[in-house]
């Protein structure tokens, strides 16, 4: 057993703890690839330990490797005091070639947690993510904020949880867009959890980037866009790839189309490396604000960049 993973576990847990019940948060990261041999990012929800595996910087065999995943599971349960059986544990390796997953292929039970004031379904289990990304916290803060009157666009909109902020903000409408019927079915149990009014909180499952193609001639604007599309994808349902590093000028024009004059756009994404492409971008004001959307829990590893764009003259 390794005891500095143990050690370092159980006081990051003691002083995030503490962090987070002073702010009245319940779900948080306690643990982010703190130590070089155990790449692993632990969070809480509810006081449930969810746990993610990244790749390993070292060699081993499915042996050598099943047997380091043991270990950390063992510790992982014997900190949060649970049955390791029950931990749930996810493994990030490197995928081959164009390979994607999303299931686990474990079913998992729903549980519902709280954020400043709202309720959201997660499951722990079932799929490689939560179905509540704990990074954004502060961006959906600051998206309640400006949402009072507001007409909200959520694209990429994963569970909804965007929408949820927007609409516990004031927004007068939204439009929530995934491609995905999973995500959308648990955006709406989202929307009902909050008692969100599906007559001005719309939902509609469709590929976000054909929607943006044809959204223009619709002529609908909106005040407040929330653009966070996945790094890459290439699924089936798409009609092309999406990459977000040669693909975002086009998202971030097609919004600033879309923006009421007085509008607001937050773009983010969590792509390594990513660099904006200022000048291939429509006249527009673009200030980074990454500094105060990542929450003090996720700065050790800095998850996701985030832009606030709006057009000049606004």
């Amino acid at each position: 057993m390794n005891n500095a993973f143990t050690n370092r576990l159980s006081k990051n847990l003691r002083h995030w703890g503490k962090w987070a019940r002073r702010r009245g948060i319940e779900c948080f990261r306690v643990y982010d690839r703190d130590i070089p041999e155990f790449p692993v990012a632990i969070d809480v929800y509810a006081g449930v330990p969810h746990v993610h595996v990244y790749e390993t910087r070292w060699e081993a065999d499915d042996a050598e490797y099943g047997a380091w995943l043991r270990q950390v599971r063992d510790q992982v349960a014997g900190v949060f005091q649970v049955d390791p059986v029950h931990l749930a544990m996810k493994v990030r390796r490197r995928q081959k070639g164009l390979a994607q997953y999303e299931k686990t292929g474990l079913e998992g039970k729903e549980m519902i947690v709280h954020e400043d004031g709202l309720a959201f379904s997660v499951n722990l289990h079932a799929y490689l993510d939560t179905g509540l990304f704990l990074d954004h916290r502060q961006t959906r803060a600051m998206v309640r904020e400006r949402s009072q009157g507001k007409r909200f666009l959520n694209l990429f909109a994963y569970t909804g949880s965007f929408t949820v902020h927007a609409a516990a903000g004031g927004a007068s409408d939204s439009l929530t867009l995934d491609m995905s019927r999973t995500y959308q079915d648990w955006s709406l149990r989202n929307f009902q959890l909050n008692d969100l009014a599906p007559d001005r909180h719309r939902l509609e499952q469709v590929d976000a980037m054909q929607w943006m193609e044809a959204a223009p001639a619709l002529g609908q604007r909106y005040d407040l866009i929330v653009l966070d599309p996945p790094s890459f994808s290439n699924s089936k349902r798409m009609e092309a790839t999406l990459d977000v590093q040669r693909d975002h000028p086009w998202m971030i024009n097609r919004c600033l189309g879309l923006l009421s004059p007085g509008g607001e756009l937050f773009f983010s994404n969590n792509r390594k490396g990513f660099r904006l492409y200022e000048d291939e971008l429509a006249p527009c004001e673009a200030r980074e604000i990454t500094a105060q959307t990542v929450p003090e829990d996720f700065r050790r590893s800095r998850p996701h960049r985030c832009w606030l764009i709006t057009r000049p003259g606004a």
